[in-house]
C-alpha cells in the first residue's frame, strides 16, 4: 500500500469519527451515521490494500 493511500484511508476514518462525534453532540442521526459510514468505507480500503500487498510479496 503506498504511503498516499495509507493517510487518504486514515484521514477518512478520522474524519468519519469526527462526523459522528459531531452528530452525536448535536442529536444528529443523519450525520452520525455519515460518520460510521466513513470509518467502515477506510477500514474496508486499508484491508483491501493489505491483501493487495499480502499478493505482491507472493
Amino acid at each position: 500500500m503506498g504511503l498516499g493511500d495509507k493517510i487518504k484511508n486514515a484521514a477518512e476514518k478520522v474524519g468519519g469519527k469526527g462526523k459522528e462525534t459531531a452528530g452525536s453532540a448535536t442529536g444528529d442521526e443523519s450525520l452520525r451515521a455519515e460518520g460510521k459510514t466513513d470509518q467502515t468505507k477506510g477500514s474496508l480500503k486499508q484491508a483491501g490494500e493489505k491483501v493487495k500487498d499480502a499478493f505482491k510479496k507472493h
